[in-house]
């Protein structure tokens, strides 16, 4: 059995849902279990009917190519990186397991359809495309990235984000969004899914505020392990681990195939 552990605290956050927005500033809750039944059986058609962030900060010739996904993850991005300068060198990590996916169904039926795609729409279907806008906007050369990594794509997007604290950055930028899946793609769902995005800004664990750090472990499980995920929960995997943070809850674990992650904190 392989076990390993990093460390990291949170010094600002911020999150985004169809009718739950929130920062550190407004000092907001969000009620989970509310939470849970109004999101757990939403549909890619029913969040259209719902507002998109504004995402004041950002020109409106930008802003005009992001999607709702896209503008999810700018609206919290802005939201928790703040009035940092771009001289800050915050390097920046965008997470999200499935991404723009409908814009990708849709170029490729335009595709068969009309056999060609258009390139914004195909520029805006990458995973890097959201971070792109944003760095654009900001004009802000600092190291972004995007990461897409199935069940686990939080705590990968942790592990690259602690490895760039351990490199020398004094801050690292971390955002999660996503949406559930268009029905045509509903036979490959396999945990709950919900529309939602949230930040974090990191910095290193600190050993004078120990009660801030959270750790993050995972260890390798045997052969004879069941290899299946953790029971089906209420809440999206990034849902339960923002309510891990939020509630100050003191531990959190998700089986995924034969890893068991773990979250905690000393409380």
């Amino acid at each position: 059995m392989t076990q390993h552990q990093l460390s990291f605290s949170i010094v600002k956050h911020a999150h985004w849902l169809p009718g739950f927005a929130s920062s550190e500033e407004k000092g907001d809750r969000v009620d989970f279990e509310t939470l849970a039944s109004a999101l757990q059986n939403t549909t890619a058609d029913s969040v259209t009917q719902a507002e998109p962030p504004p995402v004041k900060q950002m020109p409106a010739m930008l802003r005009r190519r992001a999607r709702f996904l896209g503008r999810m993850a700018l609206e919290v991005a802005y939201a928790c990186l703040g009035d940092a300068t771009v001289d800050a060198d915050i390097p920046m990590v965008f997470c999200s397991r499935h991404g723009d996916v409908a814009l990708s169904i849709e170029l490729l039926q335009a595709q068969i359809k009309e056999g060609g795609v258009s390139p914004i729409g195909f520029s805006s279907a990458v995973h890097n495309a959201t971070p792109g806008l944003f760095s654009i906007a900001r004009q802000d050369r600092s190291n972004h990235l995007a990461i897409a990594a199935g069940a686990t794509t939080v705590e990968h997007a942790l592990i690259e984000a602690c490895g760039l604290l351990a490199d020398g950055a004094a801050q690292v930028l971390v955002v999660h969004y996503e949406q559930p899946l268009p029905a045509l793609l509903k036979d490959f769902v396999d945990n709950a899914e919900a529309t939602y995005a949230w930040a974090w800004l990191l910095e290193a664990a600190q050993t004078s505020k120990p009660e801030q750090n959270i750790f993050l472990g995972w260890e390798t499980l045997g052969e004879s392990a069941n290899a299946t995920q953790t029971p089906d929960q209420a809440l999206a995997p990034g849902l339960a681990i923002l309510e891990f943070q939020l509630a100050g809850s003191s531990q959190l674990q998700r089986r995924v195939g034969q890893t068991l992650w773990s979250w905690s904190r000393h409380v």
